[in-house]
């Protein structure tokens, strides 16, 4: 059985880590279940966050008769002490907890640090002070930020995306949270849902010092990774070709689905869907995405006013609009029975 430990926090558990940001699509009977199937396969570590609408309910309401047999991470996208502080009491009534093992900053534009004006760090031990976080966490999508919590020696653990698709940077950012002794948790293991090899996927992250949080809705996807608690998968030749072949198809400009951008279109386009559309028929069923719905939801494009808003907030620093203009021309195609 593989385990990690994440760093200085002493949490040590299977290297499977449970991204519960996708139950929020299944009805709360169908993730209690998928939660217990994961606790009883031998999944110790659950990762949430205010923002994913139910999540935190479900995790409540599905885990909470085994709440010391496990660790639960969430996170809030507070700007302010005040917001903070509201996060962490309606984060705790939802998970039916009187403490969370890893509450994390949830993507912030900076860095959290003492005496900064802004307060937040400030809470965080004050919350830990009260025992109702364990440790101090902080999630990005941005290096600099990043780079900077690392050495700031305030965090307990860094969330930043990390796959086999990731560049030296990110692979940079995991050896130097092993060098502080700082926990490290693989956002985007499977980049969104592009990377369809779990087997490659796992032996890639049972390389390096990390816990891969995987993004987890049906049952088939779950069995799949708790066939790995007592049989990890090794990298083979086989598992090689397939990440080079990744690589080769996926590395570089292409959209991660983060959500970051989303928030801030004025013609409500779904970039994280409508940017990767091209992608997503290659690698994955295409029927739904052909749909009346996936038809809709590219419809939208045609709506975009090239405001660079997307682009201003990408933190790949992507060319938004010129992709969503690209994915909705091979999507056309696709439509008029053109091949990729």
């Amino acid at each position: 059985m593989a385990q990690i430990t994440l760093g200085r926090t002493g949490i040590t558990v299977n290297k499977n880590g449970f991204g519960a940001l996708p139950i929020q699509r299944i009805t709360r009977e169908e993730a209690a279940a998928l939660l217990r199937r994961a606790f009883d396969g031998g999944i110790g570590f659950f990762d949430t966050a205010r923002v994913y609408s139910d999540s935190e309910e479900k995790i409540g309401y599905g885990l909470s008769d085994v709440r010391q047999q496990l660790y639960i991470a969430t996170k809030t996208p507070a700007e302010t002490a005040e917001d903070f502080w509201k996060d962490l009491h309606t984060s705790l009534t939802l998970l039916k907890t009187d403490y969370v093992d890893l509450y994390q900053f949830h993507n912030p534009a900076f860095c959290p640090k003492p005496g900064d004006g802004s307060g937040l760090y400030e809470a965080m031990e004050e919350a830990k002070r009260q025992g109702k976080i364990r440790f101090i966490g902080i999630t990005n999508h941005r290096l600099n930020v990043a780079r900077e919590a690392i050495a700031s020696g305030l965090y307990d653990t860094l969330q930043f995306p990390f796959n086999y698709l990731s560049g030296p940077q990110e692979t940079e950012l995991v050896e130097l949270c092993k060098e502080k002794n700082m926990g490290f948790l693989s956002m985007k293991a499977l980049s969104g849902g592009l990377i369809t090899n779990s087997a490659a996927a796992y032996a890639f992250q049972a390389r390096y010092d990390t816990l891969p949080i995987w993004g987890v809705q049906r049952p088939a996807e779950l069995e799949e990774f708790l066939r790995y608690v007592e049989n990890p998968p090794e990298m083979t030749a086989e598992l090689e070709a397939v990440i080079e072949k990744d690589r080769k198809e996926l590395a570089g400009s292409f959209c991660r689905g983060c959500g970051y951008c989303m928030p801030t279109c004025p013609a409500h386009i779904d970039i994280a869907t409508a940017a990767r559309m091209s992608l997503l028929l290659r690698r994955s069923p295409s029927a739904g995405h052909l749909s009346e719905e996936g038809q809709a939801i590219m419809r939208k494009v045609e709506d975009c006013i090239h405001c660079g808003q997307c682009s201003a907030h990408c933190p790949y620093e992507l060319d938004t609009p010129r992709l969503l203009e690209e994915n909705y021309r091979d999507y056309k195609e696709v439509l008029a029975g053109k091949p990729l």
